[in-house]
């Protein structure tokens, strides 16, 4: 089994992951994005896959696009949780 098909985010709407703007509404959608990341059994997995592939866009791995561009442009990996 792939790891994508073990997602958490596989049964919600794929809307939640992808904010638009900045903005409180967006803050809110980002904290919701995030906490289906922190119950997913796969947020290693998917963390590494965006950073290596560059998707810089949504929230993928429990991670912001700002902030998986910030990892990937310091080198940590993205290690943070």
């Amino acid at each position: 089994m792939n790891w994508r098909e073990r997602g958490a985010c596989r049964s919600e709407d794929p809307e939640l992951f992808f904010p638009l703007g900045e903005g409180v509404l967006s803050l809110r959608q980002i904290e919701q994005a995030r906490a289906v990341c922190r119950r997913c059994p796969v947020l290693r997995e998917c963390r590494a896959f965006a950073l290596r592939h560059r998707e810089y866009d949504g929230v993928r791995g429990g991670m912001t696009a700002r902030e998986r561009r910030a990892a990937a442009g310091s080198g940590s990996g993205g290690t943070r949780r």
